[in-house]
């Protein structure tokens, strides 16, 4: 555990989703979701402890694979230089991968069947019920890592300790303030359609309650995507986005972006919002997880309106928009 220790004392997990670790995309997830494996808190174990699909284990965990081929799991990091990596199977005995190897990218958006991975750690054995770190001597950013089980089975904790390439240790997140919250006035004014879900919910303070508790459209079959316009409660600059899809599992957004604009009135706001600033570029989401965002987010100033859009449709639970507050507008 000493070597742990200082790892994280010298390092940054990438991973973390509060500071932007998520899920991307995962081949089979039957028995544990894989965004347990980026918790920041160390696996358990409940010995009586089951849910709908057998054994709960603190981790991701596939099914037993009967056919060709392996198990992956891509998901998007902290930009930065990694430095190691820690394949933890604390608990997964006779259930753990036998083998693993992690590969590395560095894309804008999220990758696809046409992007160059480049290997971090060659095909290696695992042990159950124990930690593994592996070196990486490669001085390059990445932005998304793909983690393949040979053939498959469970993995606690990954843990990817390196540096950010933007990673701001300022005070100043001590003063945000959800912009976007119903609590200081944050208002849903219009969306293209919500038929599963209200537009309303996305600015709730609550806790998310079940996936009839957020803003959800229905299934698009017509080109274009689904979107929604709110008034932030106080004007200001955003630093932070996070998006959950929480109880959102095979219908959540594949994508999302923002835009916002500094305004004086809601007068055609529809028409003139797609052409507003660009404050979060198109960004891959993932099933049932919050989405933290800031080395993606893009300053635009101070604004009072911003226009969400989901790529191409589907259900997101709750939006924050967390920054500092101008003192000259209130809504």
């Amino acid at each position: 555990m000493a070597k742990l220790s200082g790892l994280a004392e010298r390092y940054v997990n990438l991973a973390l989703p509060e500071h932007g670790g998520a899920i991307c995309s995962v081949s089979d997830e039957f028995f544990a979701p894989a965004k347990r494996m980026l918790s920041a808190e160390p696996p358990i174990f409940v010995a009586d402890k089951y849910d709908a699909h057998g054994k709960w284990m603190d981790g991701w965990e596939s099914r037993r694979k009967r056919s060709k081929g392996h198990d992956y799991c891509v998901l998007r990091i902290c930009p930065g230089v990694i430095h190691a990596i820690e394949i933890d199977t604390s608990y997964f005995t006779g259930n753990f991968a036998p083998a693993i190897s992690l590969q590395a990218c560095w894309v804008d958006i999220e990758p696809d069947e046409d992007t160059n991975w480049t290997e971090l750690i060659a095909p290696s054995v695992l042990v159950g019920d124990s930690q593994k770190t592996f070196t990486v001597n490669d001085e390059r950013c990445w932005s998304h890592l793909r983690l393949n089980l040979f053939p498959d089975g469970g993995v606690a904790r990954l843990r990817v300790y390196g540096q950010p390439q933007q990673f701001d240790h300022t005070t100043e997140r001590d003063l945000w303030t959800d912009l976007s919250s119903t609590d200081v006035g944050g208002e849903a004014l219009q969306c293209n359609n919500m038929h599963f879900g209200h537009m309303s919910n996305l600015l709730l303070t609550r806790p998310v309650a079940n996936m009839g508790d957020g803003w959800e459209t229905r299934r698009r079959r017509q080109p274009g995507n689904d979107w929604v316009i709110l008034k932030l409660g106080r004007k200001g600059q955003i630093g932070r986005v996070e998006v959950d899809t929480a109880f959102f599992r095979g219908n959540y957004p594949a994508r999302c972006s923002l835009k916002a604009a500094a305004l004086t009135t809601d007068v055609d706001i529809e028409r003139d919002s797609v052409r507003w600033a660009e404050a979060l570029p198109q960004i891959a989401l993932g099933p049932d997880q919050l989405h933290i965002f800031e080395s993606q987010v893009i300053d635009v100033g101070n604004v009072t309106h911003v226009r969400l859009d989901i790529y191409p449709d589907g259900g997101v639970a709750r939006l924050k928009l967390l920054g500092l507050i101008v003192n000259d507008y209130s809504a």
